[in-house]
């Protein structure tokens, strides 16, 4: 309950504290490229429910629907502007709306794309999709897109065992100082 009014919260006075932010680069990514500012993601949630996540768009429209690094050829697909925006992590602040709908949270596994079975399915058998889907996570925070999915679903797990508030902001601490070192980040 207490992590739940937390993530409310936070969601919220992240909304408003950032909403010039936001603005300009909703702007810039329509300038960038043609399309829709935001691209959203059919993802896995809690209990293994699909739900729509925003993200500001970082590839060309038409690109395919699978994870980035699963691409022939990723950097075709990506915008000029979409490159820093995945870099700096910018392109994951439209979640703090999932986070206050409730469909995410600010810290727990990160959603599974509807297409990654394999993730989902080692998640599942080690009990993860009872937990709401985060906008970070244990896992990010130890590899990111570094990780092999067999190693994403053990850190979710470990997650899953230790969970709690003084964790979640260390998780978050940790988040905001790789944000800016871009750490971890393929594409």
């Amino acid at each position: 309950m207490a992590k739940r009014a937390f993530d409310m919260l936070a969601a919220l006075a992240g909304l408003i504290v950032l909403s010039p932010l936001l603005a300009a680069i909703a702007l810039a990514v329509r300038l960038d490229s043609p399309g829709p500012a935001l691209h959203w993601s059919s993802r896995v949630g809690r209990f293994n429910v699909i739900f729509k996540m925003p993200k500001f768009r970082t590839m060309r429209t038409g690109a395919p629907n699978v994870a980035t690094h699963l691409l022939e050829n990723p950097d075709a697909w990506i915008t000029p502007l979409g490159r820093f925006l995945r870099r700096s992590s910018l392109d994951e602040l439209p979640q703090l709306w999932s986070v206050l709908v409730g469909h995410m949270s600010l810290v727990g596994p990160r959603p599974a794309l509807f297409n990654q079975d394999d993730l989902v399915a080692l998640r599942t058998a080690a009990g993860v999709e009872t937990l709401r889907p985060g906008v970070t996570g244990w896992a990010q925070i130890n590899g990111r897109d570094d990780l092999p999915n067999t190693d994403k679903a053990r850190l979710d797990a470990e997650y899953l065992a230790r969970r709690g508030m003084l964790l979640d902001i260390r998780i978050i601490a940790i988040t905001l100082a790789a944000a800016v070192s871009a750490r971890g980040v393929r594409h």
